[in-house]
């Protein structure tokens, strides 16, 4: 007798970037799944038309990697007289809803677009499982304000305990996060947010970091901090700047990944803060050349104060290097072990950031240890446990459907 297959319908507004967990959702001998976009532009206007939308997706052009090979897709046409990937109603997807009755049951990646709640209807009308994914942390947005979190606290409730059969959550603050509202944890599962950690520990250890830094003009013997996102307000890239100015570490370098609307104020405070020298600018990098950017690198810092997970933590550690961390990651609590992996600081406190550069980059062997915990902590974060998580979730909730 074969083993049941469960027909799942995987819904997103986009390509997704990391595509390694798909690509094994798709050879799972549990799954029968097809995923389902709401917009998929052309390779060539990406960049500009997503970046026109938001400055949230600027590092959309960079993934030049496949992400759309190696398992079952399909481009549902986008009826909205306004698409905007950055718009609720910019997304406007009724072909969806002739999908849900092929399958057992329906993945949809968040509730933010009117075809997300196409999806969501015909899944309640027709009785089918209905597993929601958030990386929620928190109720306030990136874009700051508090007039919405009043709506919030009596939707999300109501969404995650009532509409939801499954939560699925990217790591444990959210899990700790959607409990707080109320929602029992056998009706939560962690799927971890991850990243195609083979081909970026490939890809780094292939690298050689000496003609790396040699690019860049950086001496072999050197200290490196690294900066890796998008140079806008809640990412905080200032911080890093400043903190590692006033560490002032002999013979060390700071080098800035990323672009933005504050990237020439960020340029022009390094001037002000004579240490152009010391700071380089490598502007938005290709993925496929990202891990030998953290290949060349001691240190990772990420000062965001609004990010729900932050995937540069897993990149960089999947290399090998530390981070440094706000307590405003998401994936502090599942990847960043205090002293071992890495060290977490309140957000904005730039002295204690400074404090923790000056300490780690001044004993380059624990450092080095460090790096190598860091890389054994993600042989058990990966493509693998995302799929085991997101298959334990489906055969749980069959069992009360």
């Amino acid at each position: 007798m074969s083993e049941r297959k469960y027909r799942v319908l995987l819904v997103s507004s986009k390509p997704i970037q990391n595509a390694a967990s798909l690509r094994l959702m798709a050879r799972h001998p549990k799954l029968d799944i097809l995923v389902a976009y709401c917009s998929l532009p052309e390779a060539k206007t990406l960049h500009a038309t997503y970046v026109q939308q938001s400055p949230e997706f600027l590092t959309q052009a960079a993934f030049d990697i496949p992400l759309l090979e190696g398992y079952p897709w399909s481009y549902v046409p986008n009826l909205s007289p306004l698409p905007n990937i950055a718009k609720p109603y910019g997304l406007i997807n009724p072909g969806l809803v002739k999908l849900v009755s092929n399958f057992d049951c329906c993945v949809v990646y968040g509730h933010a677009y009117i075809s997300f709640w196409l999806v969501i209807a015909a899944t309640k009308i027709s009785r089918k499982p209905l597993l929601l994914t958030t990386d929620a942390t928190y109720f306030e947005t990136p874009e700051g304000g508090n007039w919405r979190k009043p709506f919030k606290k009596r939707f999300l409730p109501y969404l995650y305990n009532q509409v939801a059969d499954m939560v699925l959550v990217p790591s444990t603050a959210s899990k700790l996060f959607i409990h707080s509202l109320g929602v029992p944890e056998n009706r939560i599962a962690i799927t971890p947010y991850v990243v195609d950690n083979d081909y970026i520990a490939e890809v780094a250890l292939r690298s050689d970091r000496s003609s790396i830094r040699a690019d860049w003009q950086i001496p072999e013997d050197a200290s490196l901090v690294v900066f890796c996102a998008k140079f806008i307000p809640r990412k905080r890239p200032q911080d890093a700047i400043r903190a590692f100015a006033i560490a002032n570490i002999l013979n060390s370098y700071l080098v800035m990944v990323g672009d933005g609307p504050l990237g020439e104020s960020l340029k022009a405070e390094v001037e002000q803060l004579g240490i152009k020298d010391k700071v380089k600018f490598l502007g938005i990098v290709k993925y496929s050349y990202l891990p030998k950017v953290y290949a060349a690198s001691d240190l990772l810092v990420f000062c965001s104060e609004h990010e729900p997970y932050g995937l540069p933590v897993n990149e960089a550690m999947i290399c090998g290097v530390p981070v440094v961390v706000s307590d405003r990651i998401g994936a502090r609590y599942d990847l960043v072990e205090s002293g071992k992996t890495g060290f977490v600081y309140p957000c904005g406190n730039i002295d204690t950031l400074a404090a923790i550069l000056k300490d780690s980059l001044n004993n380059r062997e624990t450092l080095k240890q460090m790096g190598e915990a860091a890389r054994q902590r993600m042989e058990t974060w990966s493509p693998r446990e995302n799929v085991d998580g997101l298959v334990q979730a489906i055969l749980a909730i069959h069992c009360v459907y």
